[in-house]
């Protein structure tokens, strides 16, 4: 018998017997398998777990989750990161609500018309929530594949993908396909790990190639990456009467939806005081002052990396207007919890809160 046929024979029991009790295991609701499936993506589990108990609490079913507002979305995915994952999501339900009878279809094909399906996820919830023979391909599955076959061409590339899937579709058993998927996925999350493989513990040591030929650590071959940029930002507090201006980001694109103070980045050969004034012209089309320093904040995006610098300023005579943003708002520091923010300017919330003795 050769790896290919053995491969599912070794690994369904072990995931029997270690699987570990995760919120939205042992269920075949689908809507369920899709809301752990996206919010699992590009998350540690351990991050995501107290979100998907906190999401199933207030949106716990689909047509719930289609009758809610885009804002209430978005603040309960705050802090998940890759905002157009709940943009998605809640578009999706709306349109399966409306055009589905709220009913996801079974089949991965029909799943992957709906926005923000992708192959990936599709087949995962036909797999685990309606038993269709079909295979994933996450990161730990590649993994995983890639060392017990020794596959050399990069993952990532064009033809990487194509392979993994092609060898992911041989694999798949008869039975059991939502059991063995979860099983690839638990092998490389927890034993199969980027570094450091529990290759003693593992099920299919006696036939991974790469342990046998001692080159688990080169497995799986990846392209270098592209060096990471880091962008000066500037943003701006405005205060007046006790509240303070913020201003709502368009829906499409990163942090779509999302609210944030205003500014932007500083373009080369300006300084910071001059990278300010200019975008909150060209954002709000006002004039303004910038005063002291208030905090500086950096973050990492997949792509790029932010050095922010947010600065108390006074608004000039004239009055500002939402020209790139979908709107702005005038709110007390204590309402600024209730309008969901990506990290850096959650920061510059929580201290701006903080400095007022309101924490």
């Amino acid at each position: 018998m050769d790896a290919k046929q053995q491969f599912a024979q070794k690994i369904l029991p072990w995931y029997h017997t270690h699987a570990r009790a995760l919120p939205w295991r042992g269920t075949s609701d689908p809507y369920v398998v899709w809301i752990s499936e996206i919010m699992a993506q590009q998350t540690r589990i351990h991050t995501v777990i107290p979100y998907f108990e906190r999401w199933m609490q207030r949106f716990p079913t689909l047509e719930s989750l289609a009758n809610a507002g885009l804002q209430d979305v978005l603040s309960a995915w705050e802090g998940l990161g890759y905002y157009s994952r709940a943009r998605n999501l809640w578009t999706a339900a709306v349109s399966v609500v409306h055009d589905l009878d709220g009913v996801l279809p079974h089949s991965r094909a029909e799943l992957e018309r709906i926005q923000g399906i992708g192959r990936y996820t599709a087949a995962a919830i036909a797999s685990i929530a309606f038993g269709e023979r079909e295979p994933v391909l996450d990161g730990n599955v590649k993994r995983v594949l890639a060392r017990v076959f020794d596959i050399a061409t990069p993952i990532g590339t064009p033809q990487g993908e194509r392979e993994l899937w092609s060898l992911a579709e041989t694999l798949i058993p008869t039975g059991q396909p939502g059991d063995y998927n979860q099983a690839v996925m638990e092998l490389g999350a927890m034993v199969c790990t980027p570094r450091s493989p529990d290759c003693p513990n593992c099920p299919l040591q006696t036939i991974c190639l790469a342990c046998e030929l001692g080159i688990q650590a080169q497995r799986p071959v990846k392209n270098p990456r592209p060096k990471v940029p880091t962008y000066t930002v500037t943003a701006a507090i405005f205060e007046r009467k006790g509240k303070v201006l913020i201003a709502r980001r368009p829906n499409r694109g990163l942090l779509g939806g999302m609210w944030e103070f205003p500014g932007g980045k500083v373009e080369e050969g300006e300084s910071l005081q001059q990278g300010l004034v200019r975008e909150i012209m060209e954002e709000l089309n006002a004039g303004i002052h910038v005063c002291d320093l208030f905090g500086e904040y950096r973050h990492a995006y997949t792509h790029f990396k932010v050095h922010l610098y947010a600065f108390f300023a006074n608004l000039n005579s004239s009055e500002p207007v939402p020209l790139e943003a979908s709107e702005i708002r005038w709110v007390s520091r204590a309402e600024l919890k209730d309008y969901p923010m990506g990290k850096i300017d959650r920061s510059i919330s929580n201290d701006l809160v903080s400095q007022n003795g309101l924490s």
